[in-house]
């Protein structure tokens, strides 16, 4: 059987990692491109943070090319959806037609994402979807891979955890209403080590900076965001 041409929309985290471990590990499809969002004005990768220097050498340790999509400091879903469905046209151009993502439960986002890549004929793929949250922290941990956290909310955790690697310590400590994996946008992470890299990233943590956000949901109350500074060695 010929392999599914598949390229994987990488976060830079640990579920993004993770899901490309699992479908590494599967002969049904061949991952040769790795796909990121980085917001031009602050060159670095959406919602996660990290600069666009990490992030290549991230890639690079890893051996997928990378892709990017830049998008302005703050897109509206029109503008999004519109350099996104150009990017897709090209990847239909190229060949591929699946594609990969991290995600594990947030069933809106799984459907709209299936929902758009279906408008070009890409068909998506979830390696780690529906997984229990804290058995794939575990699991994360077993097979080797290192992580540290790079951004939160900070209304719902401290600042301590801003550059702390995860660790079975670490698990116990987040209060109970953060998801184990932050999949409600909790935390992101930076994945500098694992079985998917061909070395580690040698990084320091670099400076800190808070930033608020006009929330969706309650115009009223504001959210924010911290984020700490990834510096290659």
């Amino acid at each position: 059987m010929t392999p599914k041409k598949t390229f994987f929309n990488w976060s830079s985290g640990k579920d993004s990692a993770l899901a490309l471990y699992h479908l590494q590990q599967q002969e049904e499809y061949t991952v040769d491109r790795l796909l990121t969002t980085v917001n031009s004005h602050y060159d670095r990768v959406s919602m996660h943070g990290l600069p666009r220097p990490v992030l290549e050498a991230q890639t690079a340790a890893i051996d997928i090319p990378l892709d990017i999509v830049e998008v302005p400091e703050k897109p509206s879903m029109e503008t999004y959806n519109e350099l996104m469905t150009q990017k897709m046209q090209q990847m239909v151009a190229d060949g591929y037609t699946h594609a990969a993502f991290g995600d594990i439960f947030l069933e809106d986002l799984k459907v709209y994402r299936e929902k758009m890549l279906a408008t070009q004929g890409i068909q998506a793929v979830f390696p780690i979807w529906k997984r229990d949250t804290r058995e794939l922290y575990m699991e994360f941990l077993e097979k080797g891979f290192r992580t540290v956290i790079v951004c939160i909310n900070n209304d719902l955790l401290e600042e301590s955890f801003l550059g702390a690697e995860l660790s079975l310590d670490l698990l116990e400590q987040f209060p109970k209403n953060v998801d184990p994996c932050g999949e409600n946008g909790e935390f992101h992470t930076f994945c500098f080590d694992g079985p998917i890299f061909n070395h580690p990233i040698s990084f320091e943590i670099g400076e800190k900076v808070f930033r608020t956000y006009d929330n969706p949901s309650d115009t009223s109350n504001p959210i924010q965001f911290g984020f700490c500074d990834i510096l290659l060695q």
